[in-house]
């Protein structure tokens, strides 16, 4: 029995894609810059990783799906933050925008990393971008590393 797993060393010449809403700035921006530092610490080049800005959460699996598409990806990340509000608007923009990215992910086989947070309240966002709940930029980029790392030895 073969056994396949990713590591979190990057395949040469790997590039990475952040998109990133900006929507709630200071938790968006907090995400981006959690991802970036660990593609950093884990020996990425700054040059290798793309950062795309988008007006919001709604927007970000279209251009997740673009950059699928274009093949020179090894990995990417979706950021941002969707709180939920008096409508039912949180629950139209949060799934969709996870369908998307896993639709992206799917119909062009490149790995796409969910850190879009939807969550209750500012507090909820703030524990998952740098407070007691970490950085899911972070987790995010270390999933797209050990996935970029393991399709590449898929058969």
């Amino acid at each position: 029995m073969t056994h396949y797993e990713g590591d979190l060393r990057a395949p040469d010449g790997a590039r990475f894609a952040i998109i990133a809403s900006r929507w709630n700035p200071r938790i968006s921006d907090t995400l981006v810059a959690g991802a970036r530092a660990t593609f950093a610490a884990h020996g990425i080049a700054e040059d290798a990783v793309d950062v795309v800005r988008v007006p919001g959460a709604w927007e970000i699996p279209a251009v997740a799906a673009r950059i699928a598409a274009g093949g020179a990806h090894a990995g990417i990340i979706a950021l941002g933050c969707v709180i939920r509000g008096d409508t039912r608007h949180f629950e139209h923009v949060a799934d969709r925008c996870a369908d998307g990215l896993m639709r992206a992910a799917l119909d062009h086989g490149v790995p796409v990393a969910n850190g879009v947070l939807a969550v209750d309240d500012q507090q909820d966002a703030e524990r998952r971008a740098g407070g007691s709940h970490g950085n899911k930029g972070e987790e995010c980029a270390l999933v797209a590393i050990e996935m970029a790392s393991l399709m590449e030895k898929l058969p």
